[in-house]
């Protein structure tokens, strides 16, 4: 049974986030970011063998029209009630729920891989996420969290956050490349491959049983 979670008592507030922000800039440095982030995903799906797939924080569906070209079959979902028409509309080909991470309507062991793109760092309980994530996964994770300090060295560089010294507004966690790897290695399972397009880490691990 997933954990219990107080939602009321939860830190992260998704309501004040930008979850297309990256997607939308037309800038040449963003964009090339954005397509180095998706290679490394899709290599990391490359070195594995999967029919089904589930994303997990969807946002606007921006991350879902990229992911859904990788794998034969795709499913996402998202917390926030308001973004779903806009899964949808982007996404009008894939099945989409309204869920938590903390509670997921998967069936356990149903899905060959799951992926968990830029959601953890936002969450008050990572390990009760990655418990849970383990708990649908039939056998794989995706998981992309911003690689720190690199992550806040360069918000400062560009002078935003510089209150807290760089953070992203609704960063409630953050990981060092050899830091996150750890945490999945204990919370899900073995570390198979790691990917480092700047600035983020990206990890390819297997469920422990």
């Amino acid at each position: 049974m997933p954990e219990k979670i107080d939602y009321n008592s939860l830190k992260a507030q998704p309501d004040n986030e930008d979850f297309k922000g990256k997607y939308e800039n037309t800038g040449a440095i963003a964009s090339y970011l954005v397509d180095s982030y998706f290679s490394a995903v899709e290599r990391l799906v490359s070195k594995i063998k999967v029919e089904t797939a589930h994303e997990i924080g969807a946002g606007e569906g921006f991350s879902t029209m990229r992911l859904k070209n990788f794998v034969p079959k795709l499913t996402a979902s998202e917390y926030l009630e308001k973004l779903i028409p806009k899964i949808e509309a982007n996404n009008p080909d894939i099945p989409i729920h309204r869920e938590s991470v903390y509670d997921l309507s998967i069936a356990d062991n149903s899905v060959d891989l799951i992926f968990l793109l830029e959601v953890l760092e936002h969450l008050d309980h990572p390990k009760i996420a990655l418990k849970e994530i383990n708990r649908v996964s039939k056998e794989y994770l995706i998981l992309g969290v911003p690689r720190e300090p690199i992550w806040r060295l360069l918000n400062m560089c560009r002078f935003k956050y510089l209150n807290d010294l760089g953070n992203t507004p609704g960063h409630l966690n953050n990981w060092s490349k050899k830091g996150i790897i750890k945490l999945v290695n204990k919370e899900f399972g073995p570390v198979l491959a790691v990917e480092s397009p700047l600035p983020w880490t990206i990890i390819l691990a297997k469920k422990r049983y």
